[in-house]
């Protein structure tokens, strides 16, 4: 038989690895392996991991319709996880080992490794690319290097999608026996199967096959038209919301590909154009996590960054993580993320900046934070988009380009919808002052705190500061 291992690809639509191990006409079985030590270590989020259990029950419900079985077991470390996978190519005499690849360090490890031990016990592995529509290596400069600045990337991405073909294919169905793994530590996944890693509820997010794959038509067909014009309104209900689908692989890059091009030709215009932009800056951070692993160590992408100096101060640190900071629609964006998990683009750039360029705290802490909360958490997504707010990463925003937090919210916010969504304590506060609360008269009599930091204040000292690390790293 052919073993298909699920990590972060848990569909059986358009999901590579399932797809080629269907088609050898061998019996396939589905495995997955939970490793709460390592989520642990890359911080996991607890609703993203509800996420993935409710998922793997609807998952298992796809496979049985195809006569595949999904087996499950729970150990500590990927390490743990290649002795384990190893251990089960051998002991049930598998024809072959499928899996679709990650582009983080630790993964490609892990990966690494698994191959390596299979080849001495002369077992296939068969590794597929699936992550990306276009992988790591296929858009290229005329260098025959990776892209470093978005643009010419997307301009190149584009050029390559049209000699591409954009084909979403799903598994065949299978033998009518369901074949099975004896002889391991493997039990089918069930309700009793272990899953000790911490758990929220994640029930606001769908994980039904049909209900996911509606939830991305419903989007191209009501919502992409004026993306462009209202993406950057959090209080208004323009976003696809698809990213935790697209995290932990219920969704393809392809399907999402296929539906915002539905009846399109490229170029693509307006709305569909614009998320479709988004789209491929997310697979411009997978291809550099996969060509610089130092940004899979916490390292900043242009060395310079490594000295900047930092406050970090703890007092400002819990401000922010609890949306304390006297900032509305930085608070009001902590307090979405707390709650629910996810949190609008433009208010990740918001809240990103200040903690920053207003708080001065190390980026590398909010990243973390976010992966801790996020239910869409996908680390070189997330890695990126920190890395950019700090002007450290690959074409990060200029250093001086600083959020104002007030006019922020004033541009993004004018009638405060969204503050007072998630602050209702000022809700009687005048819109005149809503975005700089302080200022109104009555003030004093709110529950809510006076700004911790003054912007204007601190964008002097940030400036002085990117200075300093720049000039130090030109003299080292």
């Amino acid at each position: 038989m052919n073993v298909v291992w699920f990590r972060r690809d848990l569909r059986v639509e358009d999901n590579t690895a399932l797809i080629e191990a269907c088609q050898s006409g061998e019996p396939v079985v589905g495995v997955y392996f939970a490793t709460p030590k390592t989520w642990e270590r890359h911080s996991l989020s607890a609703i993203q991991a509800d996420l993935i259990y409710r998922r793997l029950f609807a998952l298992q419900d796809d496979l049985r319709k195809l006569n595949i079985p999904l087996y499950y077991a729970e150990v500590d470390s990927y390490k743990d996880c290649v002795e384990l996978i190893a251990d089960v190519m051998t002991s049930s005499s598998a024809s072959g080992l499928f899996f679709n690849k990650q582009y983080e360090f630790d993964e490609v490890q892990r990966d690494s490794a698994i191959v390596q031990l299979l080849k001495e016990s002369n077992v296939d592995c068969s590794a597929h690319e699936d992550k990306c529509f276009l992988p790591p290596g296929s858009v290229l400069n005329k260098q025959g290097g990776y892209f470093k600045v978005f643009t010419p990337f997307k301009r190149a991405y584009l050029q390559q999608m049209e000699v591409t073909p954009l084909n979403v294919i799903k598994a065949k169905k299978q033998s009518n026996t369901l074949p099975t793994l004896d002889n391991t530590r493997l039990r089918l996944f069930s309700q009793d199967s272990p899953f000790s890693y911490p758990r929220v509820s994640s029930n606001n997010y769908k994980v039904e096959t049909t209900e996911v794959i509606q939830a991305l038509r419903e989007f191209e067909e009501k919502k992409v038209k004026l993306y462009a014009e209202n993406r950057d309104y959090p209080s208004v209900d323009a976003t696809s919301i698809l990213s935790p689908y697209l995290a932990v692989g219920i969704l393809s890059i392809r399907q999402c590909m296929a539906r915002v091009m539905y009846q399109q030709q490229l170029p693509l215009s307006g709305g569909r154009e614009v998320w479709q932009s988004e789209l491929i800056w997310r697979e411009f951070y997978q291809h550099l996590a996969y060509f610089e692993p130092k940004l899979s160590k916490g390292e900043s992408f242009n060395p310079w960054g490594e000295h900047l100096r930092w406050e970090n101060s703890q007092v400002f640190l819990e401000a922010w993580k609890s949306g304390k900071t006297g900032y509305p629609i930085v608070d009001a964006a902590m307090k979405q993320l707390n709650e629910t998990g996810w949190m609008h683009n433009r208010l990740r750039m918001i809240v990103a900046s200040f903690l920053i360029k207003d708080l001065h705290i190390d980026w590398r802490v909010g990243e973390q934070y976010f992966m801790s909360k996020l239910v869409d958490g996908d680390y070189p997504a997330n890695n990126g988009g920190w890395q950019w707010c700090s002007s450290t990463g690959c074409d990060g925003q200029p250093y001086f380009r600083i959020f104002n937090p007030i006019t922020q919210g004033e541009r993004f916010d004018p009638d405060g919808r969204f503050i007072i969504r998630w602050l209702p304590q000022l809700a009687e506060v005048p819109k005149k002052f809503l975005h700089q609360p302080w200022k109104w008269s009555r003030a004093s009599q709110l529950k809510y705190p006076a700004p911790i930091v003054d912007h204007k204040v601190q964008r002097g000292i940030t400036l002085d500061l990117y200075k300093q690390a720049k000039e130090y790293s030109q003299d080292a």
